[in-house]
């Protein structure tokens, strides 16, 4: 199976300090990876280098087997999907949230309006195609956003911790339905998160980072049956 993304030897800095280390990062096309770690471990790090918002010291990137900077931000961004923790709509309705993506790219209205209904439908989110965003709860608001990601239809799909701060019911709802999709689909997607419970669900690889560098990559049963030390053992065993 081809790698979509690869990390090499990255280091970034922030006021001249390390905050970010990866030797060696690879994720198969139709892989989900789940980043998992305390916080300020740099897991947001990682998530911001890989959406070009944040410029490494060093490292080599590529993307779909091509060096990351043969691209320009543009024609990357139209690749990928990012959700973040907080829901950034615009004050519009969902429908409009949903669509305001396929409209900067000058798709057709038809195509338009059958993608966002199909999107709607499967994130559960149809009955508020003509609510204020101002107007959805934390839970619908986070639908809309992975609506909107899904639309494009991305390679890459990046969330930062999207299920934080949502109740617990509201949260395994989204989960269950966020699995279905990503194994449909099959969209390769980098997921963020430091509860090891949101793991289990869908992950393929999990990659732990601990004080700024990524201890281990692996299936979940080999970094539960074999930490490559006791801080990784002693975070897993934490959150299990």
């Amino acid at each position: 199976m081809s790698s979509l993304f690869e990390i090499h030897d990255l280091l970034v800095l922030r006021d001249g300090h390390p905050v970010l280390e990866v030797d060696l990062l690879e994720v198969s096309k139709g892989q989900v990876l789940a980043v998992v770690g305390p916080n300020g471990a740099g897991k947001s790090t990682l998530l911001l280098v890989l959406a070009r918002l944040l410029k490494p010291a060093r490292g080599q990137l590529r993307f779909a087997g091509h060096p990351l900077d043969a691209l320009s931000d543009l024609a990357y961004r139209r690749r990928i999907g990012l959700v973040l923790q907080e829901p950034l709509l615009f004050n519009r309705s969902v429908f409009d949230n949903v669509a305001a993506g396929l409209r900067f790219r000058r798709i057709p209205s038809d195509q338009v309006t059958k993608r966002v209904l199909v999107w709607l439908g499967r994130l559960g989110i149809t009955h508020l195609a003509k609510r204020p965003a101002s107007k959805l709860s934390g839970g619908e608001m986070q639908r809309v956003s992975l609506a909107r990601a899904f639309v494009l239809q991305p390679e890459l799909l990046l969330l930062d911790e999207p299920f934080t701060g949502l109740d617990n019911p509201t949260r395994l709802a989204l989960l269950d339905d966020l699995g279905g999709i990503l194994q449909e689909t099959g969209i390769t997607t980098l997921f963020i998160t430091h509860d090891l419970s949101e793991v289990t669900r869908f992950a393929h690889q999990v990659a732990v980072l601990l004080d700024g560098r990524l201890q281990q990559c692996g299936t979940p049963g080999e970094l539960l049956a074999s930490p490559c030390n006791e801080a990784v053992a002693a975070f897993l065993h934490a959150g299990a």
